[in-house]
């Protein structure tokens, strides 16, 4: 039998429906088995007046149950023995005595008889939604007066609750469930009486409503693109769009309208912006990939007019909303990028960091006169490129203060590499660029400029903000210093930058950061370097890197160059998949763990020493033949940073390792012998942590 759990209300904010989904997945889910009511599949989706779930196969009833509980010994005080009985509900006959190693002890069997789904189910539904959690609710009719009233993101409208086509008996939030729902707000106004959970969506799509989400994205996908395609247009892909439109809409209906050619003397990304954040409207591109004068709107509706008046109405909203941007870019240009670096010199960054003259400053030296050398850059290229670094950081911040930035703060960067174009300045792409990547997903710079001022200027706001102690904690992060750590990260790893953390934090001039108004800051260098540590070992572990790898390979102390380490660990996943990396990893381990026995003996430390004289056994003379081969092997293969082949040699010692852990006894009685032995293991140990330190492997 089906169940249907429909939470009717006034329309619910796109953003929310999808977790408000789950949501009631969840709890329906968790509310059935602890009830022991089995059920099938669940599907629970949203449209903007309605939170629905349908429940596969659910069983007429709940399981039986039957449950042994210890009570006292039979011998126990009577009031023992009535309290042990008040809590079973039985009486002392049918009670077990059964003879215990502490003697006879009472048993009771407690059998739970099954209950009927129905009547599980009109308790679970009140349950759920008392229970429902939202960003944010409201209070709404006369009841609103009482800060207890009932809360619902939007007014709660009606519950159908239908097992089969039976209607469930429950309420909540004084409403009655029933099987009566709306159709579309306008085409199908009137009630929908549902027969069943079966024919739940059918009945809606009668009614001008398409129940499923994902139907109504891959509607407006099809709908957007045919419409464009009509005028040899393609839709710019927006994922996040589509599924708002889907969150807007019961039955949507894409249209396709245009604007004033003479607007595209706009930066393009305003006009994208002021399409999809004001109006929702997806952007067209013409063959050539060039923003089009064109967009498309999605409709709730099917016009009797073919959308003529609908189009004609969002064509004048949005030729009001371009004309504001016009206006503010025509302002802008009239600017010079210097007067509104001026303008931002005085805008204060922070109570404890002065203003944003400061930070300028501060980056343009950390780009042009530190981070060349720091990233291995030859003199003559440092010569080259050094003024054109110092030029964007200077202009970099300038487009805060501009227009349409403060119209559209999301477009700092992009604005100010338009201005800079249009000045004729060579370092546009890297004030573009400066704050990329913005996620995971964000593209990287695309200019070696663009690389080292994002790399400054993120490394400028993390020194600043760990040096006056306003660092992340738990889900608090205000000055987003996470993602600049994760910026940083993927800025040396994706382009391969050879610096280390270290060198890269202490690569800042924060003279004025460090001292001012005689406040001395502690110097946040090494705490930085933990911070984006962790950081990376977070992003690799969602990577699908073996976290004990990382931890292995950070152990060996040192290490912070992101592009080595990452070379390390991964030549170690790949050798560690196969038989012989495990069979090799044993033995390192069996290795590690017997020096670490006997070195916590009496705190004697082994080293690496060997007495040819006193290798007595063939298993471990050929041991030692290996490590004379392998040891330096390894060691130009690490210096080179060639990983694979250092693990491929270490793995060359498994024959010989094998050989001594089957025919030699470690801890001979000859104490000249034993240390020699336990010296073999130290050499192996220690060119085993030349990779990585083994014993921080898991397996």
């Amino acid at each position: 039998v089906k169940f249907l759990l429909e939470l009717a209300s006034e329309e619910t904010p796109a953003r929310m429906q999808a977790a408000a989904a789950e949501q009631l997945r969840t709890r329906f889910v968790d509310g059935c088995k602890a009830a022991g009511l089995a059920h099938g599949s669940v599907t629970a989706d949203a449209t903007p007046r309605r939170l629905w779930l349908i429940a596969e196969d659910v069983a007429p009833a709940s399981a039986a149950t039957r449950e042994e509980r210890k009570g006292p010994a039979a011998s126990a005080p009577d009031a023992a023995i009535a309290g042990f009985l008040r809590s079973t509900g039985l009486t002392r006959d049918p009670l077990e005595e059964r003879v215990t190693p502490k003697g006879v002890v009472l048993f009771a069997h407690i059998e739970t008889p099954g209950r009927d789904a129905a009547a599980i189910l009109a308790e679970l539904v009140p349950g759920i939604v008392a229970g429902f959690q939202w960003p944010k609710s409201m209070r709404w009719g006369a009841a609103s007066a009482a800060a207890g009233s009932p809360r619902w993101v939007r007014p709660l409208t009606g519950i159908v609750a239908l097992l089969g086509g039976d209607v469930v008996p429950c309420a909540a939030f004084g409403f009655a469930a029933g099987r009566s729902t709306r159709g579309h707000r306008i085409h199908a106004p009137g009630p929908v009486e549902i027969a069943d959970a079966g024919s739940y969506a059918s009945q809606l799509r009668d009614a001008h409503v398409i129940a499923a989400s994902a139907e109504r994205r891959a509607l407006i996908e099809a709908g957007a693109a045919a419409a464009a395609a009509a005028q040899g247009l393609t839709v710019i892909a927006d994922a996040g769009l589509v599924a708002e439109n889907a969150g807007l809409t019961e039955w949507p209906v894409p249209m396709l309208g245009t604007f004033d050619p003479a607007f595209l003397s706009v930066p393009r990304e305003v006009i994208q912006l002021t399409m999809r954040t004001n109006q929702k409207y997806f952007a067209l591109a013409d063959g050539a990939g060039a923003l089009a004068p064109a967009f498309v709107c999605v409709a709730n509706l099917v016009a009797n007019d073919g959308g003529a008046a609908i189009v004609a109405g969002n064509e004048r909203v949005l030729s009001a909303r371009l004309a504001d941007a016009k206006f503010f870019w025509d302002q802008d240009v009239k600017v010079s990028l210097s007067t509104l670096t001026e303008k931002v010199d005085g805008i204060i960054l922070h109570g404890k960091l002065w203003d944003f003259k400061r930070k300028v400053n501060r980056v343009a030296k950390i780009a042009a006169y530190h981070l060349p050398e720091r990233l291995g850059w030859s003199e003559a290229e440092t010569r080259a490129l050094q003024p054109r670094l110092f030029l964007a950081a200077k202009l970099a911040k300038a487009d805060l203060a501009s227009s349409l930035v403060g119209e559209f703060p999301e477009l700092q960067g992009t604005i100010g590499g338009y201005l800079a174009r249009g000045e004729g300045f060579d370092v546009a792409r890297a004030i573009r660029d400066q704050y990329k990547p913005l996620g995971p997903s964000d593209s990287l710079p695309e200019t070696k400029l663009g690389i080292v001022l994002a790399l400054a200027d993120k490394a400028d706001t993390l020194y600043s903000f760990f040096a006056i102690g306003e660092k992340p904690t738990g889900s608090r992060d205000p000055f987003a210093l996470r993602r600049a750590a994760l910026g940083i990260i993927r800025l040396i790893v994706e382009n391969e930058l050879r610096i280390s953390l270290q060198s890269l934090y202490s690569a800042a001039d924060f003279e004025q950061l460090i001292q001012s108004d005689g406040v001395d800051y502690p110097d946040p260098t090494q705490s930085l370097v933990e911070f984006t540590v962790e950081r990376f070992k977070i992003q690799q572990r969602e990577a699908g890197t073996r976290h004990d790898l990382i931890d292995a390979v950070f152990a060996l102390g040192g290490e912070d160059d992101l592009v080595r380490l990452l070379a390390r660990v991964r030549a170690l996943q790949t050798f560690l998949a196969t038989n012989e990396g495990g069979n090799l990893l044993a033995g390192v381990k069996r290795a590690a763990n017997i020096l670490r026995i006997e070195e916590g003996k009496d705190g004697t430390a082994f080293d690496s020493a060997i007495a040819p004289a006193h290798l007595t056994e063939p298993a471990e003379t050929a041991l030692a033949a290996a490590l004379d081969g392998a040891v330096p092997a390894i060691a130009i293969a690490v210096a080179a940073e060639d990983f694979i082949a250092a693990i491929t040699s270490l793995a060359s010692l498994r024959p010989a390792i094998d050989a001594f852990f089957d025919t030699v006894i470690v801890n001979a009685p000859d104490p000249l012998v034993r240390a020699n032995r336990l010296g073999l293991l130290a050499r192996l140990r220690a060119a085993a942590n030349s990779v990585a330190d083994f014993s921080r492997i898991e397996g």
